[in-house]
């Protein structure tokens, strides 16, 4: 073992000893716990050098020490190298997460199968909505008189919302209310697509503004 190799070890091991204690780790505890095969001396040498690095600090004199945001990042980093999935593994975690329906559902999954993998806690953050574009409105008729709005964003959302009209609508208002809905939000953030279909009702054809209207109140509520 090189000593890049030997100091990642001692890392590994000072992380792993602290969250199990949540005491700063002593050059003497890791040599009693840990089969280095090298010195004390050499591991003290290579906690300054760690330290050097920025991987770990020192809280206060005379103290041992704790994993630093970088520490802590390089021993998530090289967690496929000390323990890399197999092919059954593998194959689970695809099967697992294919039948998913739609990003509520992948998340769940993932969260689920984070914490049985790991056997720890798991958290998953949803992506920023706020930052999120929309790639897509999907406009559905569900029957001659009500529709079905699937807005689709860049990070996977998908929302859908029920739209009753006043009167029934062909098949080629649909198409139409589809693609002047689309033309305004396509690209758009989410942030900005209350502005950009709040004008579309008066920009619409006549036969088309009350459904514009519906549809448009419904996605600023949205």
């Amino acid at each position: 073992m090189n000593a890049d190799d030997r100091r990642f070890e001692v890392l590994r091991a000072i992380v792993t000893d602290y969250v199990a204690t949540h005491e700063p780790v002593a050059s003497r505890s890791l040599v009693e716990r840990h089969q280095f095969g090298v010195s004390s001396a050499t591991i003290r040498n290579d906690m300054v050098a760690l330290e050097e690095d920025g991987y770990i600090i020192q809280p206060h004199t005379s103290a041992g020490r704790v994993p630093t945001d970088k520490g802590y990042r390089l021993f998530v980093d090289r967690l496929s190298e000390i323990k890399p999935l197999s092919a059954a593994e593998r194959r689970a975690v695809q099967t697992f997460l294919h039948g998913a329906v739609d990003l509520d559902d992948v998340l769940r999954r993932s969260v689920r199968l984070l914490a049985q993998l790991t056997r720890q806690v798991a958290v998953i953050q949803y992506p920023t909505l706020s930052r999120s574009t929309v790639r897509h409105l999907e406009v559905l008729a569900v029957t001659p008189a009500r529709l079905m709005l699937v807005l689709i964003t860049d990070a996977g959302r998908v929302d859908q919302r029920l739209l009753d009209l006043g009167d029934v609508i062909t098949e080629d208002q649909v198409a139409k209310l589809r693609t002047l809905l689309n033309q305004a939000l396509s690209g758009r953030r989410l942030a900005e697509a209350s502005a950009a279909v709040a004008d579309l009702p008066e920009q619409a054809p006549v036969e088309l503004r009350d459904a514009m209207t519906r549809a448009s109140t419904v996605l600023i509520e949205t």
